[in-house]
């Protein structure tokens, strides 16, 4: 059972800072990485190390009782299409743990923690108050709980990410100590990270070609369903959790519902409604026609191998591109697996490290940005939309990431922290990978001179005005288009919005001198 902060209403965790290596945390000499060698393996393939013989009772002949295995829950948040779950039904009773590691915690921001509480609750609910949730480092929690309930083996779904991998590895060592395995089935991902290659066996630098391998190779179908889950899966009653840290939802901050059930509720009204102009309207904030899907796929709510199967029986540009959306997070996913410095380095050098503000400037810049102050409507709508939902449309991701980095001359790295900071969805590879793809310094990234004009995407995707006047009320009372130049005005049209914090004309030059000083 999972005890609830009494101040608590909703979610999160993150990935923190990386932690020390192999060597530093005992891992034992010439072992290849338990995280390479399950990407060797078919995504969904469970990878048995030490299978576990059963428990054979005492002076009784032929006496066997069922074996509990763990299934540790982290990005998979869930009971339906979770295979790693099934995979420790297969020995008998299951006991539920999560593990909630202070590392992440503290890394964490508001939003996501309010929010991983509201789902670690919906999931407590799914499995009958069964859900056991320990504090402290997985390295020792996992073995503890695994003495504990006599468990041979540990169920988890494969970890991808820097910190992910390091950690799954130092607990496996630590597990064999034990006498128990950690046992990989399956991923967060439909295509797990490492399985698609080109020709040469090299990772795909570029999105396109990556994308055609990656739906020629394919994925698997989903597994049981929640209800399907829930009757097969017997779990185990493994006395009181610890007590849960209190997470207050910021002032202000509007949380999303959590849990499977509102995941797959939200995917079936995606389905029904918005997925049929996807395509046309995806770009358009105004009509906030995007399916919200990032939340629910960040904590594993719901497996995009779900989603994929519900695609397929459909046709139309709609459930093109919102499988092509798919694969970008997996091309995302897969840069990282091969460049882990990109969580917190730039892949591609594109500007020489004079051209970046710093001290009292970057301050500046950077708090304005972050305040939805910054005199540009489009960019100061998205940052504020930010701070109310937890959450911003993906056109204006972009545009106030270009903002930050090719207008105010921040480095990338200070606006991915923010948004980690204040992002429900926020996902390492999605976040620093998207970051570096607007910053020109990822793998197949937008060129760095492509400078986004905060006005004409303003213009363009938000034509009437509608959305910056829904979060910027400074300028409810300017019609139309003219909302997204208040400076042409009189001052008196918007007294209290301020003006403008640089000229986008001048530092797209500055932006394009640095560029081609390295060139």
């Amino acid at each position: 059972m999972v005890p609830r902060p009494a101040s608590h209403r909703t979610g999160a965790g993150t990935d923190p800072a990386p932690t020390a290596d192999r060597a530093a945390a005992g891992a034992p000499p010439g072992r290849r990485p338990a995280a390479d060698r399950v990407a060797d393996q078919a995504p969904d393939q469970a990878v048995r190390h030490r299978p576990a013989p059963p428990f054979a009772g005492p002076g009784v002949p032929g006496y066997r009782r069922r074996v509990t295995a763990i299934h540790w829950f982290r990005r998979d948040l869930r009971l339906g299409d979770n295979p790693s779950l099934h995979a420790a039904a297969e020995h008998g009773d299951v006991l539920a743990l999560y593990v909630l590691d202070p590392r992440l915690w503290a890394s964490a921001g508001a939003p996501r923690r309010a929010y991983l509480l509201d789902s670690l609750a919906a999931l407590d609910a799914q499995t009958g108050g069964r859900l056991l949730v320990r504090h402290g480092n997985p390295r020792d929690v996992v073995p503890a709980v695994a003495r504990e309930a006599g468990a041979r083996e540990v169920h988890v779904a494969a970890s991808y990410e820097p910190f992910g991998r390091r950690r799954d590895d130092d607990v496996e060592w630590q597990l064999e100590d034990a006498g128990a395995a950690l046992v990989r089935t399956g991923s967060p991902y439909a295509v797990a990270p490492g399985r698609v290659r080109n020709g040469t066996g090299a990772p795909y630098k570029v999105y396109t070609p990556y994308r055609r391998a990656w739906a020629q190779h394919g994925w698997h179908s989903p597994a049981p369903d929640a209800a399907a889950t829930a009757a097969r899966v017997p779990f185990v009653d493994a006395g009181p959790s610890d007590p849960l840290p209190d997470a207050p939802v910021p002032d202000g901050l509007e949380m999303p519902e959590a849990g499977e059930a509102a995941a797959l509720a939200r995917w079936r009204e995606v389905l029904r409604g918005p997925l049929a102009d996807y395509a046309e309207e995806r770009d358009r904030p105004d009509l906030d026609s995007t399916s919200r899907m990032s939340v629910p796929l960040k904590w594993g709510e719901i497996h995009p191998r779900t989603m994929l199967a519900d695609l397929s029986r459909r046709r139309g540009p709609g459930a093109d591109t919102y499988r092509n959306q798919i694969a970008w997070r997996e091309f995302h996913a897969d840069v990282l697996f091969h460049n882990p410095r990109g969580n917190h380095e730039s892949l591609t050098p594109v500007v020489p490290e004079n051209a970046w503000v710093n001290g009292r400037v970057e301050q500046e810049h950077l708090d304005a940005w972050a305040a939805g102050r910054t005199g540009y409507p489009m960019v100061d709508a998205g940052m504020r939309q930010l701070r109310a939902e937890g959450w911003m449309h993906n056109r204006l991701r972009m545009l106030v990431a270009s903002f930050l980095v090719k207008d105010l001359h921040v480095r990338w790295q200070r606006g991915a922290d923010h948004f980690l900071a204040w992002l429900v969805d926020g996902d390492l590879p999605q976040n620093q990978m998207n970051w570096q793809w607007v910053a020109g310094t990822g793998r197949d990234a937008s060129p760095y001179f492509r400078v986004f004009n905060p006005v004409t995407q303003g213009v363009k995707f938000d034509p009437d005005g509608y959305y910056v006047r829904r979060w910027v009320p400074e300028l409810r009372n300017i019609p139309g288009r003219a909302v997204h130049e208040p400076w042409k005005l009189p001052r008196s049209a918007a007294p209290d919005y301020p003006e403008r914090i640089v000229d986008h004309a001048h530092e797209r030059e500055v932006t394009l001198g640095a560029y081609h000083s390295i060139r």
